[in-house]
């Protein structure tokens, strides 16, 4: 039962952390951003090139009215990831999925126009056959105009 606590803690700790980003970004302090940030984030975007508005808010590049990231959705998954999705209108989609290790983000992937799935896949016994048991979905992407366009679909494996 202990674990179980201590997960959601976890959980609830990180999305406050996450949520405190995006408020900061929203306002322009990106100077109180390296304090939520690890000094060596991994970062890993799939999108179109001229949509690395993240990457260039975080590092002062463009000035926070550039680009307004209003999520629509946070989700904790498990005790240290946060996913975070929002849209802009009908071109403009978003995922970022933050990792957190000991109260710091390490980890960001962005996601710009792209439909993700987020699977949690397990080691298998020695011997197992079957493809699909014991794999489940976790997490997936909800954009608002999936009927009227096509968004090129990925995978996350955690």
């Amino acid at each position: 039962m202990e674990e179980i606590n201590n997960a959601t803690l976890h959980q609830v700790q990180n999305q406050a952390l996450v949520n405190a980003l995006y408020n900061t970004i929203s306002t322009g302090d990106t100077k109180n951003v390296t304090g939520i940030l690890a000094a060596d984030l991994e970062w890993w975007f799939h999108g179109p090139l001229n949509r690395h508005h993240m990457m260039r808010m975080l590092t002062g590049e463009a000035l926070h009215t550039e680009f307004k990231f209003e999520p629509r959705s946070v989700t904790a998954i498990g005790d240290e990831m946060v996913i975070v999705e929002g849209y802009e209108g009908a071109h403009v989609y978003w995922v970022h999925v933050w990792t957190m290790k000991d109260g710091l983000i390490t980890r960001f992937r962005e996601y710009f126009n792209t439909w993700l799935t987020v699977k949690e896949l397990k080691v298998r016994p020695i011997g197992w056959v079957g493809k699909t048991k014991g794999c489940s979905t976790v997490w997936r992407s909800q954009p608002r105009d999936l009927f009227r366009r096509s968004l090129p679909g990925l995978m996350l494996a955690i």
